[in-house]
């Protein structure tokens, strides 16, 4: 664990003075041969710690940090229990690995865009036979080019070694875990910060989707920051959306429409932070390049995230961290050591999580920045980049030893949700003997207006 925190805490510029104050309880550890519970600690651990040093910078407060590392290992998968309804199935029918003639792939369809994508390229019904009878005759590298070249999402499997040589692959290990910098524009923003709400008077712009984003921007309204997430009409993400949107307000706009420009726009002037998750071309190809939104907002603290890195030939490819830990050998090494037939992932979405993690400290460490300095702020980070952090790390044996759920490991208090009464899990991480406290249940999609 501590070599995690001491990476990403480096990578943030988080004072060792504040690092000092962090504590980690608990043991136990989620069935990998990969240190998924020691990066789930790690991660959590420095977002709170930037929260802690901000408190420092704003109100004078010198506050201790303790991370529950079972907690913390939980609220890498599910936080939610549902109180006599179900959560939607997590994927798509047609989504899963296939095996090719000369490996396996995987194809990502949860999104009805990407699945029509690959059924095109396979010329087959949404049947799930008929797909690995068709994969079944394809090279998987071709296969792979030919769905991302049909705007569809697939990963072809990679070992470690075979990643490592890749173009991509070595154009990611040479990326800072967090590129970050201070900008020239200068603005200010109205906080006010107390002990149980660091983020308090920060407003976030949440352009993100499953699941880093969101991951991020979650732990901000655990803050105390007033979270506004804008998503696309029709866009909806099932399996998540109870999970991820604990503590915000979710609107809808169009941003490829000049009225939904203008008024994402008029939002963004508004706002402190801005996190986003579109492919690296995106915004611009929609008018909101980087300077457009500097002169929207100067004093912008601007973080971004991509799938496969800010660099190299795969830069603005669609992906997610299931396909990310296929081209980056995880799921190769997980069938290989434990001696199973098949990929074999990692026993949560521990890339969207950690990288997660890393946003929300970046965006903290931004505000504090702005408050020194009044300068804006820069931050961006990928799934694949935490990949390299994880597979760099001494492989473990896998045992399953993660202590059962107790009573008291629920918040004693029932949460209404827009889609039924649930259980949420204890937060894992205190501030100043505080725990993070979401004022809103989880909603649904387009449920507020798109307004502050």
């Amino acid at each position: 664990m501590q070599h995690f925190f001491e990476e990403i805490r480096a990578a943030l510029d988080i004072s060792r003075t504040a690092a000092s104050r962090v504590s980690v309880t608990g043991q136990g550890a989620l069935p990998s041969i990969f240190a998924v519970s020691d990066l789930a600690a790690a991660s959590i651990a420095a977002a709170a710690a930037a929260a802690a040093e901000l408190l420092e910078c704003t109100i004078g407060t010198t506050a201790s940090v303790e991370v529950s590392r079972p907690l913390a290992s939980r609220w890498f998968g599910c936080t939610l229990q549902p109180i006599s309804w179900n959560l939607p199935a997590a994927w798509d029918p047609i989504a899963g690995d296939y095996r090719g003639k000369d490996g396996w792939i995987r194809l990502h369809t949860n999104a009805p865009h990407h699945r029509l994508a690959a059924l095109q390229v396979l010329g087959v019904e949404p049947e799930k036979d008929a797909v690995s009878e068709a994969v079944a005759g394809w090279d998987i590298e071709r296969l792979e080019s030919a769905v991302v070249d049909n705007k569809g999402c697939a990963a072809a499997m990679m070992s470690l070694a075979d990643w490592d040589r890749h173009s991509q692959g070595r154009s990611v290990s040479a990326e800072p875990l967090v590129a970050r910098r201070t900008t020239e524009d200068a603005g200010s923003g109205e906080i006010s910060p107390t002990l149980d709400r660091p983020l308090a008077g920060v407003r976030v712009l949440d352009l993100t989707r499953v699941l880093a984003g969101p991951v991020a921007t979650r732990f901000l309204a655990g803050l105390g920051a007033e979270v506004l997430r804008v998503d696309p009409p029709h866009w909806d993400e099932p399996s998540v959306v109870p999970e991820v949107t604990l503590g915000k307000r979710c609107a809808e706009l169009e941003l490829r429409r000049s009225d939904g420009r203008e008024r994402f726009l008029e939002l963004l002037s508004q706002a402190d932070v801005l996190v986003h998750g579109y492919r690296s071309d995106a915004l611009d190809d929609l008018g909101l390049d980087v300077s457009c939104r500097r002169n929207a907002r100067p004093g912008l603290v601007d973080i971004a995230l991509d799938a496969y890195g800010w660099t190299g030939p795969w830069r603005a490819r669609r992906g997610f961290d299931s396909l990310v830990q296929m081209s980056a050998g995880i799921a190769e090494a997980g069938m290989r050591r434990s001696g199973k037939v098949q990929p074999t992932p990692l026993p949560v979405q521990a890339l969207d999580h950690a990288t997660g993690y890393l946003l929300a400290a970046a965006a903290v460490r931004g505000i504090a920045e702005r408050t020194r300095t009044g300068r804006g702020y820069e931050a961006r980070a990928s799934l694949a980049r935490t990949a390299r952090l994880l597979c760099d790390a001494p492989q473990c044996d896998p045992s399953d030893d993660l202590p059962a759920l107790r009573e008291e490991d629920w918040s004693p208090d029932v949460e209404a949700t827009a889609f039924g009464p649930a259980r949420r899990l204890q937060s894992p991480v205190t501030i100043a003997e505080r725990p993070l406290r979401w004022e809103r249940p989880a909603a649904r999609l387009a449920s507020s207006p798109p307004s502050w």
